[in-house]
């Protein structure tokens, strides 16, 4: 009988796998990748520290480029237990996606469990019982054109990260890293931000009204105007970022200007001057690729790229979908076939096109093997049918694609559009014109089924383009206003910040990346610190302007996005068997030769020492009324205010070096010179409550790093530090008294003595909260004000019972949230021992950077609690397969050792 092991990437995949293959068929995970490079020199092997290996921790740039792989340890249990399963196996199948990653994920295994069985390649796009069927006849050769691909771009990154993430660490500060799509990436938030800071708002007025025909058909309609003496009206988009007009030919309306002119137009008499009457009709979106798939999951279900991929994931492997990472827009003709008898069945013929859909536009690098990202098999499972079996993330998934897809293969949408231009002359000469428009919808065809959003608006408006019907009026007919024109101001509005969608767009437009790898580099840029989150919007931190701003001076190509995107190109290319790496590698790193443009190795060399720290860690925010430039520079301990300029980074003392911090949330569009200068007019030394009557030294109130606090007297001296006290929960900067600073100072607060034993016993606030302490015996305290009032009596029947954990008293929730979209879970926001957290009772999740008690969001709060979901899960399936690696090793073990009982 046939036994074969196949080796999946996911424990989930594993199992689908099973059902469909039955016996004689062993499916084992590898749960991702079993090695790579080593993660830094403490997992370099003892014979490769000192070697050529040392300087990027694995590669050897002066052999070839040649990597060193290391096995994790957390896998090691588990390659000796494949190893086990592969002795009683006489087939390998290798079932790992059919990407680079998968592609190199099946080649580490082939390099590590030496089979001298034979092995093969099994690939598929979806999880059927047909499609598996297929793959196990149908197999081929280990593609090594895209494992040296991977490899390619896993050693590039090693390079790049390797030499310029040190060059980050001396002139910006510490631990911070560059990375060859990340740091563009950033780059591309900055920018926008950028303009954000520099843009300078543009007022105009329009004016409105709502009109009806003098006979006939009498339904009111609104119409704006247009023109005045055949010269347009001035809208938003005809300024520029500066508030200047992009054009001069159009006619911007101020306030007064547009107040007259409504009273100018009273009592006018006004005549269609033209009825413009056009066809309409809106195609359907192609079926999802990666990119677009992430799109729309940000825009209509609220998912960062993150929840949005794992979602698709957990769809694949349960075999719902296809396979998601894909940059096709083709559909099989068996889901062509699928697609078209849902449409029959559910919405009618009459949504049914004569013939299939067929939509070939591809990517430049697009897989042709891969589909759109569909649901999976001959026919499709309905939303309802799938929500019964998977979670409500995947389920919102899962309708989402079903959606796309369907409306990919329906008819048009259908109608016509109509434009009229109503006009009147005042002052004798002066021509005004009005201009409104409609639209009628005959058939709704796709839409009946989905509607694509844009990056504009973050849900399809029911009433954009559709159903605005015009009264029947035409050309020459007598119309009037029903009430008295509006005039209504407006100002122009910065860029938008990017979303997750609209990064994951302008990404693929710059070619930078790959649709399968922006989901990560969006959570890298932001667990590196690089990008917050303000709602859905992103933020560059001060620090990402720093590292731009080193990067464009002294590293331009490295974060230019023609020469990424080329980059990208020539990975591909080297996929495809067109060129080849070693060259392509030495080129990047080394140069071309003389003449050429320099290598890696060279630009850090020879750049190095002309780095200015000063100047890239300085955003010069404009000068103060006695001519000192103010500006905002990053430091180690994070972005401060200055007003004029010093030559060291150490406060002197002096008024040329008057600083103050800048909250490390404050978006740096909102950093403006009017604010710098406020946050430089507060008093440095906090606020002064009062004297102490005993010592005679001021008493202040101040905001630390670890919360409010008071203080008697200033720091003179590094050796002896003033006495401090953090503020009671109950307590506030504004509000505090100095009584409540005294009280507080004069913590610890000695309560008494014990009779049984003479020692003394104190009352204190501490990092978990108020306690009581004798000797080196404590026990909690249930409020702060019992710091004040506890007695010997109550501390000994405290100290008299069981040291046990602090009463976990049930605090009321900071707020509630409502339910999970993606769970259905109720969420609340309480307050821990590390600040704000969100909970479903299941899953806790810090707030982060930007993020507060009172402006959080239900789709912010899900996707906090998903991040912990899908990190708790990995981590699970890991500690899962560890496990049952170890139990098996043990067995064996257990095995070898047992000898036969002597007859």
């Amino acid at each position: 009988m046939k036994n074969a092991l196949v080796i999946v990437e996911s424990p989930a995949k594993a199992k689908k796998l099973a059902e469909f293959l039955g016996a004689g068929y062993t499916v084992e995970a590898s749960v991702g990748h079993i090695r790579d490079l080593p993660g830094g020199a403490s997992e370099l092997p003892a014979a490769y520290k000192k070697g050529p290996y040392a300087r990027f921790d694995g590669v050897n740039v002066d052999d070839g480029f040649k990597p060193l792989y290391v096995v994790h340890a957390g896998k090691r249990a588990h390659i000796r237990y494949l190893k086990q399963v592969l002795q009683k196996s006489d087939e390998l199948y290798l079932a790992t996606d059919e990407d680079r990653e998968g592609e190199a994920i099946a080649w580490h295994l082939i390099e590590e469990l030496s089979p001298r069985i034979p092995v093969k390649r099994m690939v598929f796009h979806e999880i059927t019982p047909t499609a598996i069927r297929t793959a196990v006849n149908s197999t081929r050769e280990l593609d090594h054109k895209l494992v040296d691909a991977q490899e390619t771009r896993r050693i590039l990154d090693r390079l790049f990260g390797w030499e310029v993430s040190p060059v980050l660490w001396e002139k910006v500060k510490p631990r911070l890293s560059a990375g060859r799509v990340q740091s563009v990436a950033t780059r591309i938030v900055v920018e926008r931000e950028r303009e954000r800071m520099g843009f300078v708002a543009a007022s105009y007025w329009t004016i409105s009204g709502l009109f009806a025909a003098d006979q006939g058909d009498t339904r009111e309609f609104k119409a704006e105007l247009a023109t005045i003496d055949g010269a347009k009206l001035a809208l938003g988009r005809d300024f520029s970022n500066d508030g200047q007009l992009k054009r001069q030919n159009v006619t911007v309306l101020t306030e007064t200007a547009a107040h007259q002119l409504a009273n100018e137009l009273r009592g006018a008499h006004y005549q269609v001057l033209s009825r413009e009457s056009k066809p309409y009709r809106r195609r359907p979106a192609a079926p999802f690729i990666t990119s677009t798939y992430q799109q729309e999951a940000g825009r209509k279900l609220k998912m960062s790229a993150k929840m949005a991929m794992s979602a698709a994931q957990g769809l694949y492997e349960k075999g719902y979908i296809t396979y998601m990472r894909t940059d096709s827009t083709t559909l099989s003709d068996s889901a062509l076939q699928a697609a078209r008898a849902t449409i029959k069945s559910r919405y009618g013929a009459q949504y049914l096109p004569q013939n299939p859909r067929l939509y070939t536009k591809k990517s430049k690098n697009a897989q042709e093997a891969h589909e759109a990202i569909r649901p999976a098999g001959d026919t499709f499972r309905s939303p309802q049918e799938v929500a019964a079996e998977v979670s409500r993330a995947e389920a919102r998934a899962y309708e989402l694609i079903w959606k796309r897809t369907i409306a990919s293969q329906m008819t048009d949408c259908t109608g016509e559009t109509v434009q009229l231009r109503i006009g009147t002359t005042i002052n004798a000469s002066k021509e005004i014109v009005f201009r409104a428009s409609g639209t009628v919808i005959s058939h709704r065809g796709f839409r009946e089924v989905y509607e694509e959003t844009t990056d504009a608006t973050a849900a399809p408006d029911p009433n954009a383009d559709e159903e605005r019907r015009l009264p029947a009026i035409h050309e020459g007919d007598q119309v009037h206003p029903t009430k008295p024109l509006q005039p209504e101001g407006h100002e122009t509005s910065p860029p938008p910040r990017y979303t997750e969608a609209s990064l994951v767009k302008r990404l693929e437009e710059l070619g930078v990346g790959r649709p399968s790898t922006y989901a990560s580099i969006i959570d890298t840029i932001m667990r590196r610190g690089y990008v917050w989150k303000n709602g859905s919007a992103l933020v560059p931190s001060f620090t990402a302007f720093s590292v731009v701003n080193l990067m464009e001076r002294h590293f331009p190509n490295l974060v230019d996005y023609g020469f990424t995107a080329q980059m990208e190109e020539d990975l591909d290319r080297i996929a495809n068997g067109t060129e080849e790496r070693l060259p392509w590698l030495t080129r990047f790193y080394f140069g071309g030769g003389e003449g050429s443009e320099p290598g890696l190795k060279e630009k850090v060399e020879t750049r190095h020492a002309d780095i200015d720290a000063r100047s890239i860690n300085t955003i010069l925010l404009g000068m103060s009324e006695d001519g000192q430039p103010v500006v905002l520079r990053v430091g180690r301990y994070g972005p401060f205010v200055q007003l004029g300029e010093a030559d060291h980074d150490t406060n002197d003392g002096n008024n040329s070096t008057n600083r103050a911090s800048v909250p490390e949330d404050l978006p740096p569009d909102e950093l403006t010179l009017d604010k710098a200068l406020e946050y430089l007019a507060k008093p440095k030394g906090g606020r002064i409550l009062g004297s102490d009557p005993a010592s005679g030294k001021e008493i202040y109130v101040k905001e630390g790093r670890f919360g409010p606090y008071v203080q008697l007297g200033s720091s003179e001296t590094k050796d002896q530090k003033p006495k401090m006290e953090s503020l009671f929960a109950t307590m506030s900067v504004e509000t505090i008294t100095l009584d409540d600073a005294q009280r507080l100072l004069s913590l610890p607060r000695t309560v008494g003595t014990d009779p049984t034993d003479g020692e003394t016993i104190t009352a204190q606030n501490g990092r978990y909260g108020p306690y009581v302490k004798k000797g080196s015996e404590s026990r909690s305290l249930d409020t702060e004000e019992q710091l004040f009032s506890v007695t010997v009596e109550e501390c000994l029947a405290l100290f008299a019972q069981p040291k046990r954990r602090r009463a976990q008293t049930a605090k009321p929730p900071l707020r509630e949230l409502g339910e999970d979209p993606n769970t259905g879970k109720a969420m609340l926001i309480k307050d821990g021992r590390y600040g704000p957290y969100v909970t479903d009772g299941e899953h806790n999740a810090s707030l982060r950077t930007g993020d507060s008690v009172e402006k959080l969001t239900v789709e912010r709060a899900s996707e906090l609690l998903a991040e912990r979901r899908i990190s708790g899960a990995t981590k699970k399936a890991s500690k899962k397969t560890a496990t049952k690696s170890a139990r098996s090793s043990a067995k064996k073990s257990a095995k070898k050792t047992t000898t036969k009982r002597p007859t």
